[in-house]
């Protein structure tokens, strides 16, 4: 079994890191320099970044904040967040990120997706899905969670896979920032479906559901946001719980 990730996530809004409940009501977290900074010395796997209103005020992600903290940092790095072309996929790749995370831009425009993984590579393109309940299926939502689109997200997913995504960072609306556990029917049924890396968003609030959604949900990596920033759950030892459950993990001493 490959080593499963832990990965913190810094939803920017202006310069600032912020957090909220079910994509509201968001509050300031901190700055998003210093938090990549700590991350990267409490043993985190990788850092993922989402300029979450970048696409609702339709402009680019903050290039110079993502120098800022590809400067700082020694893990791998996930930029998202109003990115619409292949050149501005480049640019952001070229500040420093090592993947590109896409959401609103291929559910318009999926051809984007195979192009970008066509150019990229496949390693360097993330395709983000925020998912709702809708009956006894799920809906993906875009623009930051804000517009339903009609599309079936497990089809959606599938088909990511297929244009040439590397990694599905799956977010469920309905867990997110209410820390009640993650969408385990949702990872499970994803993961039986495809063959890629699947992040788990959305939920987090103890280690045990961190664990779950590996050992029940199958998930490859856990993302989280609150209970790091805040220091609820420390790195080091919710990697030392998933390994005492016999989660293979990347162990480090923090420095």
């Amino acid at each position: 079994m490959l080593t499963k990730r832990i990965i913190p996530c810094l939803d920017i809004k202006d310069g600032r890191t912020v957090k909220g409940v079910n994509f509201e009501g968001l509050f300031d977290a901190g700055d998003p320099v210093e938090l990549a900074r700590r991350y990267t010395t409490e043993g985190a796997d990788e850092l993922v970044f989402l300029d979450i209103t970048a696409t609702k005020e339709k402009r680019k992600t903050l290039v110079n904040l993502v120098k800022k903290i590809a400067q700082e940092i020694s893990i791998p790095f996930t930029v998202g967040g109003g990115i619409r072309s292949v050149d501005e996929i480049e640019d952001i790749l070229k500040a420093g990120a090592d993947k590109v995370s896409l959401n609103s831009a291929i559910v318009r425009n999926p051809q984007l997706l195979t192009d970008a993984s066509e150019a990229f590579g496949s390693q360097a393109v993330v395709a983000a899905v925020d998912a709702k309940r809708k009956g006894g299926s799920w809906e993906v939502y875009v623009k930051g969670g804000s517009e339903p689109t009609g599309i079936d997200a497990i089809e959606w997913m599938v088909e990511t896979e297929h244009r040439g995504a590397g990694e599905i960072l799956l977010t469920s609306m309905d867990r997110d920032g209410t820390k009640a556990g993650f969408d385990l029917e949702l990872l499970k049924k994803i993961n039986s479906l495809v063959t890629i890396p699947v992040i788990a968003s959305g939920g987090a609030g103890t280690m045990q559901h961190c664990c779950d959604a590996v050992q029940i949900g199958n998930a490859d990596a856990v993302l989280a946001a609150s209970i790091f920033h805040f220091k609820e759950i420390e790195i080091s030892d919710l990697k030392q719980k998933m390994a005492q459950d016999g989660i293979p993990v990347r162990l480090v001493e923090p420095h």
